[in-house]
């Protein structure tokens, strides 16, 4: 298994190995790049693509390059798999029908800098699949709740950043699931990675990301204590962790 990498308190430590493959991202899959065409009856040519009930995310097949409007000024590109080696995914926030209604491009949420960034993809370079989670933050009351079909189905308290290293706020999906390799560290057993950096941390490798995970130290969760991460229990991360699949979406809010 590969080797994963998250912020330690001294840069990025190599404790995390990648969890399940593909066919373990999503609560259901929709393969190709049909799969938005029955989102909408009316068929729009161009309509949102997330509710608060169900969202889909875009796994790149072997190659995908982002543009700022269809088919024109390419800017990013990516590969099949990621920097830590797990599959490269996007969330999808708009799609373009083309002919016969069938998806020809997809706005979609990338997780690189700044954070929120937004660009075109061909519909035939991903595979689609759709998540009925989301999870939202609430810094100021330091909570973390978990959503099913739109229905809260978990509640607990998180640590978030020190206030010289904030927990970056806005919309975010989870692009990366890892497991520790010492399941008693400073991360815990495992962490959900998202698609959101650190605005204070930018020098780290890989731009200092941010994720969920747990903690050696419990009697920091409800303060403001990590480096941008947010900390749950060591309990509350396993839990999550199974049942949360990449590509849910996450709202973090002051």
């Amino acid at each position: 298994m590969s080797k994963g990498r998250i912020p330690g308190n001294n840069g990025y430590v190599k404790v995390f190995v990648l969890a399940g493959g593909l066919l373990a991202v999503f609560v259901a899959t929709a393969t190709g790049s049909g799969a938005f065409a029955r989102v909408d009856a009316g068929c729009a040519r161009q309509q949102p693509a997330v509710s608060p009930e169900l969202a889909y995310v875009g796994v790149v097949k072997t190659s995908a390059t982002a543009f700022r409007s269809p088919r024109q000024a390419p800017f990013a590109r990516f590969g099949r798999v990621n920097v830590n080696g797990y599959r490269t995914l996007f969330a999808i926030r708009e799609v373009l029908n083309g002919e016969a209604c069938r998806p020809s491009w997809y706005r979609v949420q990338l997780p690189i800098h700044p954070n929120g960034v937004t660009g075109w993809v061909q519909a035939p370079r991903l595979d689609i699949g759709r998540v009925s989670t989301r999870i939202a933050v609430d810094l100021s009351k330091r909570r973390l709740t978990l959503f099913r079909a739109g229905e809260p189905v978990l509640r607990v308290r998180v640590a978030i950043g020190k206030p010289s290293t904030p927990t970056p706020r806005g919309e975010f999906y989870v692009n990366q699931k890892l497991r520790s390799r010492n399941r008693t560290g400073p991360f815990g057993p495992a962490a959900l990675g998202i698609s959101a950096y650190s605005n204070v941390l930018t020098g780290w490798t890989q731009g200092g990301p941010i994720a969920v995970h747990g903690t050696n130290r419990p009697d920091s969760i409800g303060r403001a204590a990590s480096t941008g991460c947010l900390r749950v229990t060591n309990s509350v991360m396993r839990r999550l962790f199974a049942v949360v699949p990449a590509g849910t979406p996450v709202s973090i809010r002051a």
